[in-house]
């Protein structure tokens, strides 16, 4: 097959859309098919990595709201002649906004099929909109209901993700297929690094988070959690590894709450260097409520590491409470308390540990490839009655 793959959001911004994207590409060729990507460029951050061959990029500006984010501009000379000449069998869009509606429109232009993968709970980041908020967040979910219905197939990264465009309205399928990691790269790391790196004692446990500093992953709550988990378990470290807008107000927060020197901020890591993060810690913490999946709790329990979370949305369908980690009510006491079990059980803990990586087994790169590839495959025969649109 070949497959137009349109996003608002790709390298080098972090962000589990991207993650997505890539991880998928890279399956999707492996497994033989050609993939072309059509995203921004990012003026703001370091260079756009060596482009792959296959990346088209539109010209952007930075967003108002986070500078290092991108907003395409939808205009380009070589775009049709690029796409026409691509022959593609289906188009897929990570976005319903200025590229997903490219993406949509060229897939009728061109009689293709449209695939949407519903990645963010959008009607949860309305707080970066200056008007009315109750408002706007209804006027998000008319729209997100409206371009779902305009596709031949919606993919949803869980269950729940799936129950809720079902109660929005949306009435094309849904298929419920995760976005696996690729096992081999976080099954394995350097448990020292870590420790190394930012000269933590070896009597101290980590705790981890990984993500970014935004708003809506909810970072502050967690550092007003550690601040009640310090005041138990002293011997004890927070290391958050992200970066993003939010990052001075959330140094701050620690100086506020006397946790600069418990409080490590690495950035963004990336590569060897994020999974040797990961196999250095002792457990990973996540009080986001807006993830339709939750990629980094999958990769966290793909290197032994039991979860605490909030039980919210899509990351229930990642970590069942009890086996792999601790799914806690949005509350501190009880965000403290879930921690302060694991960090007082150690033989829980250690089990817990265990099971969180068979469960990241079932949520291989590969393995979802294949349920993805399976979709696209449908969607094709619904479209023509027969593969006989695929072009190769």
């Amino acid at each position: 097959m070949r497959i137009g793959i349109f996003s608002d959001s790709y390298k080098p911004y972090v962000s589990g859309v991207v993650n997505s994207i890539e991880t998928f590409t890279q399956e999707l060729r492996s497994l033989g098919h050609e993939v072309y990507i059509f995203a921004p460029n990012y003026p703001n951050l370091q260079a756009n990595p060596v482009e792959e061959l296959g990346v088209f990029r539109f010209h952007s500006v930075p967003a108002p709201t986070n500078p290092d984010y991108s907003l395409a501009i939808p205009f380009s000379f070589k775009f049709g002649p690029t796409l026409k000449a691509l022959n593609l069998d289906l188009i897929h869009v990570h976005t319903p906004f200025i590229l997903g509606q490219v993406g949509a429109i060229q897939a009728r232009r061109l009689n293709l099929p449209l695939v949407f993968t519903y990645h963010t709970l959008y009607e949860q980041y309305v707080h970066y909109v200056p008007i009315n908020q109750n408002l706007t967040r209804e006027v998000v979910v008319r729209y997100s209901r409206h371009f779902c219905n305009h596709c031949d197939l919606v993919i949803a990264p869980t269950g729940k993700v799936k129950d809720l465009l079902i109660n929005y309205g949306v009435r094309k399928p849904i298929r419920v297929i995760p976005t696996g990691i690729d096992l081999n790269r976080f099954s394995q790391g350097n448990p020292q690094w870590l420790r190394q790196q930012y000269k933590i004692d070896l009597e101290d446990k980590i705790l981890l988070f990984v993500g970014r500093l935004t708003k809506e992953k909810n970072v502050d709550f967690l550092i007003r959690s550690y601040a009640q988990i310090q005041s138990q378990f002293p011997q004890t470290v927070l290391v958050i590894v992200a970066n993003g807008p939010e990052e001075d107000n959330l140094k701050s927060l620690t100086e506020h709450l006397a946790l600069k020197d418990k409080v490590i901020f690495t950035g963004k890591l990336t590569g060897e260097e994020l999974v040797n993060a990961y196999h250095g810690a002792d457990m990973f913490v996540f009080p986001s409520v807006t993830e339709t999946q939750g990629l980094v709790i999958v990769e966290a329990m793909a290197a032994g590491l039991p979860v605490v979370a909030i039980d919210a949305n899509g990351v229930a369908d990642m970590v069942s409470s009890g086996a792999e980690g601790i799914l806690t009510q949005y509350t501190l006491e009880a965000f403290t308390h879930g921690v302060c079990e694991l960090l007082g059980d150690e033989p829980k803990r250690k089990s817990m540990a265990k099971t969180a990586q068979q469960r990241a087994i079932e949520l291989s790169s590969a393995r979802m490839a294949l349920r993805l590839e399976a979709a696209y495959h449908e969607v094709l025969q619904n479209r023509w009655g027969t593969a006989r649109r695929i072009t190769g």
